[in-house]
């Protein structure tokens, strides 16, 4: 095995379950024409390297963490503008987090805490947006053209310790933090957040669990196209 230090990015297409319920080869299509239209390029142009595809979305290794961010960020902008005229269906929109830390690899196959830590991240991102470990914003916040909203530490599943988390601002700006500008603001003093709790199913047939879980993600997914506006699952 070899052992290194690397950002880790994860990426997870949001409603995925209850697209592909819908229409599997519609679903499944669109997801492939977004890795090779979007992903893949945009990965070759920044050394990226995935190395693990999770059906839904993705892990892929950096050697700098200024290419990893500067790639999720692309990736999302490309996503944003092919996703504005096609209707909900039809969209994909993905959550990233990113991590930087020590990783072991074998082979073609990558472990360790700074993966663990990069797919727990994810799930915290609004739904086209990007956020990061406390390590990542202390190395790239003087080096990268975006800005970094703090959401506080977080208990991630299978961590020990919690984590600082920062969710990414593309707008550089917006909540921008630099050396000498004191404490940033917590997020909630700029840009307004929504919680999505889930729905109950009140009917007494299981079946109709799919559409709890589905009127919260359309919901999710429909309030993240507005502007300024932080909505978390």
């Amino acid at each position: 095995m070899e052992r290194r230090l690397a950002a880790i990015l994860a990426a997870d297409m949001v409603g995925f379950s209850r697209l592909m319920e819908n229409d599997e080869v519609r679903t499944l299509g669109n997801l492939r024409a977004v890795r090779d239209e979007i992903v893949d390029p945009e990965m070759a142009a920044r050394r990226g390297r995935i190395f693990k595809n999770t059906g839904d979305g993705f892990l892929a290794e950096f050697a700098s963490a200024v290419d990893a961010l500067e790639c999720a960020c692309a990736i999302q902008v490309a996503l944003a503008t092919r996703n504005a005229p096609l209707e909900a269906d039809a969209q994909v929109v993905l959550r990233m987090g990113l991590n930087i830390g020590d990783i072991l690899v074998e082979e073609d196959d990558v472990f360790g805490d700074g993966v663990n830590i990069a797919a727990r991240l994810e799930p915290l991102a609004p739904p086209g947006g990007v956020v990061v470990a406390e390590t990542v914003r202390d190395q790239l916040r003087n080096k990268v053209e975006m800005g970094f909203a703090p959401m506080g530490p977080q208990d991630l599943k299978n961590i020990a310790d919690p984590v600082e988390v920062y969710r990414v601002i593309a707008d550089p700006g917006a909540a921008r933090e630099r050396d000498g500008e004191g404490a940033p603001a917590p997020l909630g003093d700029d840009i307004p957040v929504l919680a999505i709790l889930p729905f109950e199913n009140m009917s007494t047939d299981p079946e109709q669990e799919f559409l709890a879980d589905g009127l919260a993600e359309d919901l999710t997914l429909s309030l993240a196209q507005i502007g300024h506006l932080c909505v978390v699952p």
